[in-house]
């Protein structure tokens, strides 16, 4: 697949520091399979077939399971497919990704408080906002996945 944007040869400093940030993501140590969950909910929420596609295959691998996976896009009705502090990330992820409709209210963060350290939200805010990052250059370049 060519991209219509080829981001690696425009602006590989950038590209190469946007890699940077997901190894130092990836270095936080959080929960692999919910920040796969994390990601595939952001591509989710931003359209990105080619994000959905491969972080839905990853999740897989980390032990998630196909019924998580399928349920994500409606993950408040989904019962006890995913734990309260699971629900908690997610509910971050949505405000986080759709910061210009609603914010990040307080609501949000008290419930993660609930669950979650501060360092650890924060930690979670910064994986969120990796997966945007990917997300809106993947859409814009017009990346999907292949068969």
């Amino acid at each position: 697949m060519t991209p219509r944007l080829p981001y690696t040869q425009l602006a590989p400093a950038v590209f190469q520091a946007l890699v940077q940030l997901e190894k130092a993501t990836h270095a936080l140590g959080l929960d692999e399979g919910l920040t796969e969950l994390v990601r595939i909910r952001a591509s989710q929420l931003n359209g990105c077939g080619y994000c959905l596609d491969l972080h839905s295959t990853n999740a897989l691998k980390q032990g998630l399971t196909p019924r998580q996976v399928m349920a994500l896009g409606a993950w408040r009705e989904a019962g006890d497919l995913f734990s309260r502090a699971e629900r908690a990330v997610l509910r971050l992820t949505d405000a986080v990704t759709l910061l210009p409709q609603q914010g990040v209210p307080d609501d949000v963060l008290a419930e993660m408080r609930l669950y979650w350290t501060d360092t650890q939200i924060v930690q979670w805010t910064l994986a969120i906002i990796t997966i945007n990052a990917w997300n809106r250059m993947g859409v814009t370049a017009g990346l999907h996945p292949t068969a």
